[in-house]
């Protein structure tokens, strides 16, 4: 036999939790196919002297639903190992939709996840190509990318698709919910790997209004869910909220026999111990129920403009902001009354009002030299409630200006307990939302930089098992998460030593020119799909395209 591709000298970390070992991987037709000793010559060979060979990281949650289809790199995940993404978490998926409400969604997707509505228009075009869900998974299909690729139905587009624009104003009648139940299972057929929902108060859509799955009734939820008991693998992400927490996340488990990964159990929440969480979870699973909190590896941080301030839309004295144009906007950020009732909620002595010692001005082309200070110290400087300082240094800026706020989850020990708790799986990267925002796609190398290398809070095997075998089985992928003759050959080769990422910088390479923050990786030497090296040395090595390497997973396998 001459391989395709050897791995030679590398220290073997299979993603079960087993203990290293020096060895080789021999890879043919996308497989391993030697795995310790691999003798026979090969096409193409990496040395991995040094390094560690690992399966390739299985993020459970994105948003590549519209990038995958004018990017197919989907970057930048694949730059810090991953080589499998689930998408269409929180209910935020692109199908089905309607012609008729492609504008809809879109604008949904603008508010709710940060996507710049004029990319999305200009990288989907006029014609998607595609209506109902599984004419998506098709095109996502015929389309291909550089990473394995599995989809979730989202309530959201699936209960705009039956009830049109009242899915956002009112409850379903029994007619329309039996309808969704019908088009989740006609999908989960298709090949959809399950089913997502939210009932999060921030997550707030076009106009201002809640996205349509928040106004569901966990009946409707529980209702549509039923049909992920009647297909063989299928699993539910949702998005707590209002109605829609453990109880309801263990009848629906119960009921359906199938996985639920809800997000997110995060620390620093106002008004919650997160301690008091983990232990719901534990006594839902020492039940026999599969509920899997996910939790975030890295602080939840965000940078904002005021011209989309996505930190508070929730607040009900943003409700008419979001309604409003730029000058509209401007009008109510200098209006006394309206700041009191923000201070109320966020301004000294407000229940989220200790973020400003988190918030440093992070943008201020019109003076530079405030970019890097700390909002609270601007304000103890002054005298002032840090609510008036910003809000004036925005509209000195024409709201020309962007702050980055550590919002939740921002203390690496409580972190730390999220991790270790045998009821979580690692999850909410985020990554292809919220672009312009954040960039979380780089939680594979924080957490291999922090929590393994440098806290050791885990063993390197612990480590990589978290990253890989954990989720995909969480989620019902059966053929990704472990090294193994026979399996697929989707590989990462890093450094443990020198593993992580160079923080954020902002680009404005998505359609029409919109800016996004991508983060690079260091370490990462070499990410292989299915048998296809795509990326080496910090370079692709695939160009956008066709006849790329990843498999689109139906049902959770290729």
């Amino acid at each position: 036999m001459t391989y395709d591709l050897k791995i030679t000298g590398g220290t073997i970390v299979d993603g079960t939790g087993a203990p290293r070992y020096r060895g080789d991987v021999g890879i043919s037709d996308g497989k391993v196919v030697a795995l310790g000793s691999a003798p026979e010559h090969a096409e193409r060979t990496i040395d991995a002297t040094g390094k560690v060979v690992s399966p390739g990281f299985v993020d459970i949650h994105t948003h590549y639903d519209a990038q995958i289809m004018w990017d197919n790199l989907v970057s930048c995940s694949p730059w810090h190992g991953v080589t499998t993404v689930v998408m269409g978490n929180c209910g935020f998926s692109v199908a089905p939709t309607r012609p008729e409400h492609r504008d809809l969604i879109m604008r949904t997707l603008e508010n709710v996840e940060g996507m710049s509505v004029d990319a999305l228009r200009a990288g989907l075009g006029e014609d998607w190509g595609f209506e109902s869900f599984p004419e998506y998974l098709d095109a996502v299909d015929q389309r291909g990318c550089a990473v394995n690729v599995a989809a979730l139905i989202g309530h959201t587009a699936l209960r705009m698709y039956v009830m049109g624009e009242e899915s956002v104003s009112r409850d379903a009648t029994p007619e329309e919910v039996a309808t969704q139940r019908r088009l989740l299972r006609e999908a989960l057929e298709a090949g959809a790997l399950g089913f997502a929902t939210s009932k999060a108060g921030t997550h707030i859509g076009y106009d201002g209004n809640p996205v349509p799955s928040r106004l569901a009734d966990p009946s409707e939820i529980a209702e549509i869910a039923k049909a992920l008991g009647e297909v063989p693998n299928a699993v539910m992400q949702a998005t707590v909220g209002r109605g829609l927490s453990h109880d309801e996340f263990a009848d629906i488990a119960e009921m359906t026999g199938r996985n639920v990964s809800w997000t997110a159990l995060l620390s620093g929440v106002p008004r919650q111990d997160y301690r008091q969480e983990l232990a719901r979870a534990a006594e839902i699973q020492a039940r026999g129920l599969h509920v899997y909190p996910q939790v975030a590896v890295q602080p939840v941080q965000f940078e904002m403009s005021w011209k989309a301030p996505f930190i508070y839309e929730s607040l009900r004295c943003f409700q008419p902001v979001a309604k409003s144009d730029l000058e509209g906007r401007k009008a109510y950020y200098a209006d006394p009354d309206w700041r009191e009732t923000f201070k109320e909620k966020a301004g000294n002595g407000g229940i989220i009002g200790d973020r400003w010692a988190r918030t440093t001005i992070s943008w201020y082309p019109s003076e530079p030299s405030m970019e890097g200070r700390n909002v609270q110290d601007l304000a103890d400087d002054q005298g002032r409630d840090p609510v008036d300082v910003v809000l004036d240094l925005a509209l000195d800026a024409d709201l020309d200006m962007r702050i980055t706020q550590d919002v939740i989850n921002y203390d690496r020990d409580d972190i730390e307990v999220l991790l270790s708790d045998p009821t979580t799986v690692i999850g909410l990267s985020d990554a292809g939302a919220h672009a312009s925002q954040l960039c979380d796609a780089k939680y594979s190398t924080e957490f291999l930089s922090t929590f393994v290398r440098d806290r050791e809070a885990f063993s390197l095997e612990q480590g990589v098992h978290m990253l890989t075998q954990r989720p995909a089985e969480v989620f019902g992928i059966t053929d990704r998460g472990t090294l193994a003759e026979g399996r697929p050959a989707d590989v990462v080769v890093f450094d443990a030593d020198e593993v992580g990422h160079l923080g954020k910088r902002r680009v404005n390479d998505l359609p029409a020119g919109a800016d996004r923050i991508i983060s690079d990786a260091v370490g990462i030497e070499a990410v292989v799909v299915n048998g296809t090296v795509i990326r080496q040395h910090g370079v692709d090595q695939v160009e956008a395209g066709p006849g790329l390497p990843g498999a689109l997973l139906r049902n959770g396998h290729a």
